[in-house]
């Protein structure tokens, strides 16, 4: 008889909890869920009092005017910049990660004074790279904002890195190494496959990061390479703000995230776990 208590106190705490986090989950979704429903309706329905949670008819208009008037260009370069920068910060950062698991280079502090430098603030360094980056003429190009995202990321691939390429085996690579591979080859059909989920999963943060920053790309764009961030603020008016352009090209921004998060879930799963914070 107790033993039945038990199971069935036990079975309403499991409800509670399945309860609970089913209303936090709509909580966290009711935003993304609104921010969709706005990008279909009219300037009515937007105002309408009280709020209509369904449009009355599905419009892709709002969709419409940033493909005619070309503000989905700003995606196209946050995808170029963010993409490119992202690749770059991989491959260098996994090879100076793999010279500070494995021979030391540096000493034992070089890792944390590379990891150190991905905590300056953006905030006060910009002035003085935006005077640097008009001397040498890279303001509102591609290659000014690659360069400056690829070195702002480049600690953080090195650190995660560093700490999944300590957790593969020495004895693996000293194996392949007897078989006659060379260094390279050893990094890349030893090292690689076994650091894949990490690698996976740093290449998606980055990428993040790169896609989210705000700062740099205001004040280094003018016209020609505005980011995906930046042409958000141009909605937003003393007067009044363009919420359905606002909600329709943030839908459309967040699909790359929500694509590359979707293909690359099971490798960030995995990667997580891997311990890859290790000192």
């Amino acid at each position: 008889m107790r033993v039945g208590k038990l199971s069935a106190r036990k079975a309403r705490i499991l409800a509670l909890r399945y309860l609970g986090a089913g209303v936090v989950t709509l909580l966290f979704l009711f935003p993304v869920y609104w921010l969709f429903m706005i990008s279909f309706k009219t300037p009515d329905e937007i105002y309408h009092v009280p709020p209509l949670w369904v449009p009355e008819q599905i419009q892709f208009s709002n969709y419409y005017v940033l493909f005619k008037d070309g503000d989905v260009l700003a995606i196209l370069n946050s995808l170029i910049v963010a993409g490119v920068s992202s690749g770059i910060a991989i491959v260098l950062g996994t090879l100076c990660a793999y010279s500070l698991a494995r021979f030391g280079t540096g000493g034992e502090n070089l890792a944390m004074w590379i990891i150190s430098q991905r905590m300056i603030p953006p905030i006060a360094v910009v002035f003085p790279i935006f005077l640097i980056y008009v001397y040498f003429g890279l303001v509102d190009g591609y290659f000014g904002l690659i360069l400056l995202y690829t070195a702002f990321n480049l600690p953080y691939v090195i650190w995660m890195m560093r700490g999944y390429i300590v957790d593969v085996p020495l004895e693996l690579e000293e194996s392949a190494l007897v078989d006659g591979l060379n260094r390279w080859e050893v990094i890349w059909k030893v090292v690689f496959p076994m650091v894949r989920p990490g690698l996976m999963a740093t290449s998606v943060f980055t990428f993040v990061f790169a896609w989210n920053d705000f700062l740099f790309a205001l004040v280094l764009t003018r016209t020609e390479v505005i980011t995906f961030p930046v042409m958000l603020t141009h909605y937003f008016g003393g007067q009044s703000n363009f919420w359905a352009k606002i909600a329709a090209m943030s839908v459309l921004g967040t699909l790359p995230i929500f694509v590359a998060v979707s293909v690359m879930q099971r490798y960030l799963v995995r990667g997580i776990s891997l311990g890859a914070v290790k000192g």
